[in-house]
């Protein structure tokens, strides 16, 4: 079915999101790659739902708290820094409870008053959002602005959430390999570090007539002299002499 064949309130973002998950399948996957994967949700969604001002996406940091790491315009990062400021308003509410959420008018909506008030001057009216839920947890929620009252109806709500479900699949897997990356990297510089200290070790071991474990001794000793790690003492010792004069 063409987007020109979608009856009323009828969204397509399974199809989007196919398309996106197809593209993203094969790459290397990075930090950069996580920002890209937001900015192809929120570019999507944004285009997609017609009565959209503003399309965003809020995920949860490794230590619970919340960010907007990806925002298709100033009306959406205005709308949730008052949320994180405030601690009410949708997005959070739909990130506590693993459930979507929907304002039909901020002027006239009886939940989380404080922000609402707080929104009613920047123009937006309007709010859907859902959660990006696996099996691993809650990782975030994408949400939509309007700046009209009743934009969106239960409609929309079924399909954000479908919406949502996918792109929480995708995320998941994008910080996964974020994460191992990362784990690679520190893997990486524990070997370095390691073999720095072996040289070092032997370096004094044949320099000096040490056994290994005076010569080691002498590497924590040069390192708390210094103020530094064991592996940055051992790069002294084994790295060149500095120049005379």
């Amino acid at each position: 079915m063409s987007s020109e064949q979608v009856p009323p309130g009828e969204l397509p973002l399974d199809g989007e999101l196919a398309v996106v998950a197809a593209r993203m399948s094969g790459l290397l996957l990075s930090r950069r790659t996580v920002d890209s994967v937001l900015e192809l949700i929120v570019s999507l969604a944004n285009t997609t739902i017609t009565a959209a001002a503003g399309v965003g996406v809020t995920l949860v940091d490794a230590d619970g708290g919340f960010v907007t790491t990806s925002a298709s315009g100033p009306l959406v990062r205005e709308a949730d820094t008052l949320q994180y400021e405030l601690g009410e308003g949708p997005c959070l509410a739909a990130l506590a409870g693993c459930s979507p959420q929907r304002i039909d008018d901020v002027a006239t909506e009886r939940r989380w008053t404080r922000w609402c008030a707080a929104v009613a001057g920047s123009g937006l009216r309007s709010v859907v959002t859902a959660p990006m839920v696996t099996e691993d947890g809650c990782h975030g929620a994408i949400k939509i602005y309007a700046t009209t009252p009743g934009a969106f109806g239960p409609v929309d709500e079924r399909a954000l959430v479908s919406f949502a479900d996918r792109a929480a699949v995708i995320v998941a897997h994008a910080r996964a390999g974020e994460r191992a990356g990362r784990f690679s990297e520190q893997f990486k510089d524990t070997l370095r570090d390691r073999d720095l200290i072996a040289m070092a070790k032997g370096f004094l071991m044949g320099r000096d007539g040490l056994g290994e474990d005076v010569a080691f001794d002498r590497l924590l000793a040069l390192a708390r002299v210094h103020g530094t790690s064991p592996a940055e003492a051992a790069a002294r010792v084994v790295g060149p002499a500095p120049r005379e004069g």
